[in-house]
């Protein structure tokens, strides 16, 4: 049996994982914004913490009360956030500013929180819940991308810091997963928008609002094949979710590779003569 700490599990995929979790039988500490999750403990045992992550204090008192109440934890997962769509001339720097305190600095928070209570146990998982749009972005999802790239880049480094420590890390990146996160719940939309940009920010947030409720990934799949890698003797350090997300990864993989390829020549110029 595992215990897990997950944070954002009244909806979408952190709802899943919980109810996912719960039904092997372990336990789950899950943290919600507000109200009251949906869930049956079943075989399970769950505790639920009331904690908005952007406020840092509260995200580090909610790991503190975790430990407390289980005494270790297995596997930290840190998958509460939201979208934010809109053109980069247009954004905000309170807009970009909330964004990060929820998507980066709260995971950030919390795995630093974490961190002394797992290398005393001596073992321990973290899984960040990114996006493909982290690894292959696209039009309109600027912020957002930004957002995700950082928490990738965080945990390919914290991999290296924590792997001789017998800690393990995954960054888990969904593509498209039919939950609510399309919705008003999970995605915001930059307040200004401009017709310069219908071409390509306009086209694609329009894309997102015609694929509501159409997605490929089914959610309860998306959480068996997170316990799936946190079972595995070698779990990955990238996970990719969904057919999307692996051909949106790959034609990203081959247009870097082809560029480089390309510029290869002016890259190596530029050392000092042998």
């Amino acid at each position: 049996m595992k215990t897990w700490f997950i944070t954002g599990i009244s909806r979408g995929l952190g709802l899943a994982l919980a109810k996912a979790a719960l039904a092997e039988g372990d336990t789950v500490i899950g943290t919600v914004r507000s109200g009251t999750p949906d869930l049956d403990a079943g075989p399970g045992t769950l505790h639920v913490l009331s904690v908005d992550i952007a406020d840092g204090a509260a995200a580090e008192a909610a790991v503190e009360r975790a430990f407390a109440l289980a005494g270790r934890i297995d596997v930290i997962v840190n998958n509460a956030g939201y979208g934010l769509l809109g053109a980069a001339e247009k954004a905000t720097d309170a807009e970009m500013t909330r964004l990060f305190e929820v998507d980066v600095f709260g995971p950030f928070r919390i795995i630093r929180a974490a961190l002394p209570h797992l290398r005393a146990q001596g073992s321990g998982h973290i899984v960040n819940i990114t996006s493909i749009a982290g690894r292959a972005p696209g039009p309109a999802s600027v912020l957002y991308a930004a957002a995700k790239h950082a928490l990738e880049g965080l945990s390919a480094s914290l991999a290296q810091e924590v792997g001789p420590l017998g800690l393990k890390v995954t960054a888990v990146a969904p593509g498209a997963f039919r939950t609510d996160f399309l919705s008003t719940h999970s995605i915001r939309k930059s307040e200004t928008e401009d017709p310069a940009y219908a071409p390509s920010v306009g086209r694609a947030a329009a894309a997102f609002d015609g694929m509501a409720g159409k997605q490929l990934g089914d959610p309860d799949r998306a959480a068996q094949a997170i316990l799936a890698a946190v079972a595995a003797a070698e779990p990955p350090l990238h996970l990719l979710l969904g057919t999307d997300a692996l051909r949106r990864a790959r034609t990203k993989l081959d247009a870097v590779i082809e560029e480089m390829d390309r510029w290869e020549e002016v890259t190596r110029g530029t050392d000092f003569p042998g």
